[in-house]
């Protein structure tokens, strides 16, 4: 009786279609994600690039959204600026007036009440507030910069601190972003608060020449504001430019990162219908030789 030797090609057969599995799951997944890399093994040099890639891309979304509160901080500021300028341009008027002889006494102290409500604005306006914190007191943003204090000359204590605010707003640059209160509105060369009390002093108990005098200094005390709001100005200018340039660099990182990781879902589709159609044919082979393998047997 001969003996007949029945191949058994199982193994063959089960590596084959273990790989095909493995092809089709890694297609599946590259679909579903969108990216060609999900593990270390799929191409070890591109996740090393895309960790990195993902952290410089992490930074500039954080700078970024760091720009969004600077920059709505600082148009509150700009915005006070403004303001100032308008409640100094009516001081200033006021004090023309005031300065003009032929106004009764009634008439300069009804003047000398309207200018003690600008001052009043003025202060309000110092101790503006952005979410929360003191914009004009440094960096001391949890204390009221300016308080009335009758013990000071101009009428007004600054409690904030000198330090200027400043913030990174890339990798090694920073911005100074607001200003101490006290550089803006009680200067030494031109104090707003004082240049202020001085005019309603005069109104209210000097001479013409005095009121005169009085409001020259208001004038001087706007110039000062005209040009530390420049400021405001000038750093907002700045602050888009970077923020302009950060877009491009996340744009950019991003076509970096499908670059590196990114699947063509095109060839995956392909390659996907591919081996499914190959899974098929070895499954369907398989099963034939499994048939065929044991009619040899039975016989």
């Amino acid at each position: 009786m001969a003996i007949r030797i029945i191949p058994d090609t199982t193994g063959n057969f089960l590596a084959a279609l273990y790989q095909l599995n493995s092809q089709r799951e890694k297609g599946l997944q590259e679909i579903a994600s969108g990216r060609r890399v999900n593990t270390l093994s799929d191409d070890p040099s591109a996740a090393a690039l895309s960790v990195q890639n993902r952290m410089e891309s992490g930074e500039t979304d954080q700078f970024l959204r760091n720009m969004s509160g600077l920059r709505a901080q600082l148009q509150v500021a700009d915005t006070t600026m403004n303001e100032v300028v308008l409640a100094l341009t009516r001081a200033i008027t006021l004090g023309v007036q005031g300065a003009n002889g032929v106004l009764s006494a009634d008439n300069r102290l009804a003047v000398a009440q309207e200018v003690r409500g600008i001052q009043q604005q003025l202060v309000g306006l110092a101790n503006v507030t952005f979410q929360g914190n003191y914009i004009f007191s440094g960096t001391a943003v949890t204390t009221q910069p300016f308080v009335f204090d009758g013990a000071e000359p101009s009428g007004v204590r600054y409690d904030g601190n000198t330090v200027v605010n400043s913030v990174e707003i890339a990798t090694g640059q920073t911005l100074s972003v607001q200003l101490p209160g006290s550089q803006i509105f009680s200067d030494p060369a031109a104090d707003v608060l004082q240049a202020i009390q001085d005019l309603i002093t005069a109104l209210e108990s000097g001479t013409s020449t005095d009121v005169a005098n009085a409001t020259s200094q208001v004038e001087s005390a706007f110039d000062h504001v005209n040009t530390e709001r420049a400021f405001f100005g000038t750093t907002l200018n700045r602050l888009e430019a970077t923020e302009s340039f950060l877009n491009r660099e996340r744009i950019e990182l991003s076509w970096q990162e499908n670059d590196l990781v990114g699947a063509d879902l095109a060839a995956t589709i392909t390659n996907l219908a591919q081996r499914e159609t190959a899974r098929n044919a070895l499954l369907a082979t398989t099963a034939r030789i499994a048939q065929l393998n044991l009619f040899d047997f039975l016989r």
